[in-house]
């Protein structure tokens, strides 16, 4: 299955941030996320398992407690309930790979 970035339409997260969800099936999602420098991604937890990539940017992520500064190439890894958030340095844009899908973005 193809899926077009140009066919995917951002939606609003927080202030400075935006989502497009990719290709999915019921087991696995990928999201294209935009940040703005400055923008945050707040604090939050979900039974998902996460690995995100980093496309552009750089980001200081805290992952139950621990900050580490990433930046292009790097990735990192939300186990499914770790309370995470993430504050952009440079003006990026992260992958996000869910497993299983999130229902909530659809």
């Amino acid at each position: 299955m193809f899926r077009f970035n140009q066919d995917c339409i951002p939606t609003p997260c927080e202030p400075g941030v935006t989502r497009k969800v990719m290709s999915y099936t019921d087991d696995v999602m990928m999201c294209e996320i935009t940040f703005a420098a400055g923008a945050q991604g707040n604090a939050h937890s979900h039974p998902h398992t996460q690995v995100t990539y980093v496309a552009e940017g750089k980001f200081d992520f805290t992952i139950d407690g621990e900050t580490k500064t990433v930046c292009r190439g790097d990735s990192v890894l939300m186990p499914p309930h770790a309370v995470h958030s993430v504050v952009c340095l440079e003006a990026g844009k992260l992958v996000d790979v869910f497993t299983p899908k999130r229902e909530d973005f659809i």
